[in-house]
This record gives structure tokens, sequence and C-alpha cells, in this order.
């Protein structure tokens, strides 16, 4: 029986340490702090018990009471995961914990994490030592009047010189400004404090310690005092699509690809998920004959319309031998793409990515049979313009997509974000079925110009469609439009 002690970072999932993540991913219980991020919480199995048990303003957990839930739940034998902010041994409390651990005899390990106290001033640009103007850093708690008054020595800081990196001292700023001053330290001493350091919603304010104070701040914020708080190599900030909400509605399976990208840019990313991936009607039994026949069935061609059938009939075919002979069109980038992680380069790629597009450029033979694995209600057109010059075309039926009902909670966060992406006619249909068109924000970006047509016979305002049916391609159209 083993409890993980884990440090989660300040915050961006990306600085979760890679065995942090690991024994997230095999939790069967986690016990997190009321600041952990939903993505970073995203990362434990669906099935594990997640328990709250931050110490939020006005009604705090007792750190007792949460030592004797680490110990119960540690002795049952199930895998617990104590997630804790930043690094557990810096002003994480993680030493009482494994205290209370080891005196049960119950087992437990400490993976460290990026302390805010470091992380923080780097996302906002300020290293806490620079050539010249620091040679150290002192990070001190300013969470109690007790440790503001009595605990820390803040004369003696202001003596030593180097850069202060205060945690949890907002609400005692003014005491704190104070006595660094009484100790030495110049009234004009830059000082910047940043909330809600490394995630999409962070701000930075810069002032002088004469004026923290009267300065108006909200936690969580990390304060930076000395000489390094007035560089400013802004670089977090300065994205692209930094302080945008961009809601993406792909499937939950295939969002989080797109949501990688548009975090790296900058933006804090909504999934509303309009559309879920299901397997066909019959089980799959037709896709599997179908696979099973690619080399013995006579197929000249296999045509593809989306990265969905892409990998609903790769996924079947064990064998890549199987297409020898076989030439395979792809409707667009997208779907290049997912047959390129399969080592298969379409040999029909249109320019006009849409179902017309690849008909429009389709070989002029008029005889032969094209298998066409595709969604349970797609469009007819390339399969009736096949027929109409002659080819034998093979409907399989690859995957159905079916409308989720959207939860009630994400209506407002919707309506109010920057733009939405549209990467499917079947996804606009889901997301206005849940929201209405009056539930969207006013900067709509669809893939292609098929699902900004079904966009705007919805009520959509289409914004910006993307050049090539590609991410890529959205995304560049995201950040013109809103950059």
């Amino acid at each position: 029986m083993t409890v993980y002690l884990v440090g989660a970072g300040p915050g961006d999932p990306g600085l979760m340490t890679l065995r942090g993540a690991e024994v997230l991913a095999e939790a069967d219980v986690v016990i997190h702090d009321r600041l952990a991020d939903p993505r970073v919480l995203a990362g434990a199995p669906a099935s594990a018990r997640l328990i709250d048990v931050g110490k939020s303003p006005g009604g705090p957990v007792r750190q007792d009471e949460i030592n004797d839930l680490l110990v119960s739940e540690g002795a049952s034998g199930a895998v617990v995961v104590r997630l804790k902010g930043g690094d557990p041994f810096v002003f994480g409390r993680g030493g009482e914990e494994a205290e209370a651990l080891a005196q049960a005899g119950v087992g437990f390990e400490v993976i460290p994490g990026i302390t805010s106290a470091i992380a923080v001033p780097a996302y906002a640009g300020i290293p806490v030592t620079h050539r010249g103007a620091a040679t150290s850093f002192t990070v001190v708690t300013g969470h109690s009047r007790h440790a503001v008054d009595r605990d820390t020595d803040w004369e003696a800081l202001a003596v030593a010189g180097g850069t202060i990196v205060v945690l949890m001292g907002v609400a005692h700023r003014a005491q704190i400004a104070e006595r660094l001053m009484l100790g030495g330290l110049e009234a004009s001493t830059p000082v910047a404090a940043v909330r809600w350091g490394t995630r999409p919603e962070q701000s930075t304010v810069r002032v002088r310690l004469d004026e923290l104070g009267a300065t108006p701040l909200d936690p969580p914020s990390t304060i930076v005092i000395g000489a390094v708080a007035g560089l400013d190599f802004n670089w977090f900030e300065s994205k692209p699509l930094f302080g945008r909400n961009v809601v993406v509605t792909r499937a939950r399976t295939q969002a989080s690809g797109l949501a990688r990208r548009l975090e790296g840019l900058g933006a804090r990313v909504i999934e509303v998920p309009a559309i879920a991936i299901e397997a066909p009607a019959d089980g799959g039994a037709a896709l599997d004959a179908a696979a099973s026949s690619l080399g013995i069935g006579g197929y000249g061609w296999v045509a593809f319309t989306s990265a969905n059938a892409v990998e609903a009939l790769m996924g079947r075919i064990p064998d890549a031998r199987a297409l020898a002979g076989v030439k395979v069109a792809a409707v667009g980038g997208a779907t290049a793409e997912a047959l390129a992680r399969y080592r298969i380069v379409a040999d029909l790629l249109p320019s006009h990515s849409d179902a017309q597009g690849l008909l429009d450029v389709w070989p002029l033979e008029r005889s032969g049979k094209v298998l066409f694995p595709r969604a349970a209600a797609g469009r007819d057109v390339l399969e009736n313009g096949l027929r109409d010059r002659g080819w034998e075309v093979d409907v399989i039926e690859a995957y159905r997509t079916v409308h989720p009902k959207a939860p009630l909670g994400d209506r407002e966060k919707v309506r109010n974000a920057h733009a939405i992406l549209f990467s499917s006619s079947s996804s606009v249909e889901g997301f206005v079925e849940s929201f209405g068109a009056g539930g969207a924000p006013p900067c709509v970006v669809c893939i292609g110009e098929v699902t900004a047509a079904s966009a705007r016979s919805a009520g959509l305002h289409v914004a910006g469609v993307a050049r090539s049916a590609s991410v890529d391609s959205m995304i560049e159209a995201v950040v013109e439009l809103l950059a």
C-alpha cells in the first residue's frame, strides 16, 4: 500500500512531472487541493474517486482531518494520490502528511513538483536571479498575521538583499511592505504580483514597494519583490491568443490535440463536445468483413472523407499489405494526417477539401470498385457522383455520430467566450441542438465551406473559414481573427 504525495505544479498541466502524471493515471483515489486545475485532474482515470480537501477561505479543512483521510485511504490498499499545488514540501504541509503516514505505518512516496515560487515569476517574464540584479532569492510565506508578525524577520530579509518571493501574502501585503521598508528596502523597490500564474487567466500587476499595500490584489497571487521585478521578459502573456476563451466542439476523443495547440498559443480552451463517436449499428461486422476482403475483393480504391473513417477501418486491418494494389483517396488535410499515422500516403488529395472537391479530381476511368467507409448519416455527394460515372461503390457504415446533451453550467461560459470552432456539420447540428444559435460566441470559425454552410443555415454568423480542411488552417484562422 502506497500513498503518493504528488506536486502538481502551479497550474499549467504541462509543468507536472512525468512521474506525477504516471501515478495519477493509475490512481483509485485522488485527494486534491482547492486550486487543482481541472486539466490536471483530467489525467486521473474516469473510475477514480476525486476528494476535494481544498482549504478555501472561510471554510478550511483541518490538516489533521486530511492526515486521517490519507491514512485510512492508504491503509485500504487503494492507489492513493495526494495531489498538491506546487511542490508538496514547499509550504504545502507535505511534511506533516508524510509524518502522519509514517507514524501509521502506511507506505508513501514523495513526487516533487515545480514550485510556484519559481514557475510563476518565470511565466511573468521575471527571473528570480539575474546578473547585476540578484544573486540569491528567498521564498517566504505570508499566509497568517502570526507568520508575518513573529515567524519571519522581514528586516533581516531586507538587509540580506536578493529577490524576495512571497507566497500566500495578499492579505498581509501592507504589513509586509512596511516591515521591509523599516528594514532598509527603498520605497521605490520594484514589486510584481502575479495572479493565477502559469494559467491562461494569468495577470501581472507591477508597482513600487510603497504602493503595494494600497494596490488592489486578489489571491492566489505570487508577489516578487526586488530589482528583478523591474525586468519584463514577457513571453507568456504576449502569446497571440493569451486571454482568449475558445470553445472546441470536437468529440472528446479528438479534442485533446486541438486543445493543446490552442493552449500553446495562450488560449483558455472550453471543451464542449457537440458530437460523440460511437460504433456502427452492426457492431462493426460489415467493417470487419470489408477490412478482411480488401486484398481479394477487387477494390481499386478506398475513399476516406473523414479521419474517423480512417481510424475505424485502419484499426481493423492487421497487415498493411492488405492495401497492396489498392489506391487511397483522402478528402483533405486532416484525413491525410490520419492516414499518415498508419504510414499510408494518400494517392488522391484534392485542393478543395470536401466530397465535391474529391469527386472533381477523381480519375476518369469508368469502371472499378470503391470501398467507401463513412458515417451512418454521411452525405451522398461522392457516392452518387462515382456511381453516375460507372463506378461500383460499396458504402460501409464505419461509425455513428450522436449529439450528447451539454451540461447546463456550460452555457454562460460558452456564450461569453471569444470564439467557437466547428470541424464538421455534425458538430454544428449538435451544438445548436444543445445551445441554440443564440448560445454561440460572436466569432464562429469553421474548418471548411461545407461546415460553414451548415453553420449559416443554423443561424450562426460565420466569421472565418479555414483556407484548407486541417486543424493547422483552422487555428491560423482563429489567430487572424482574435490576435
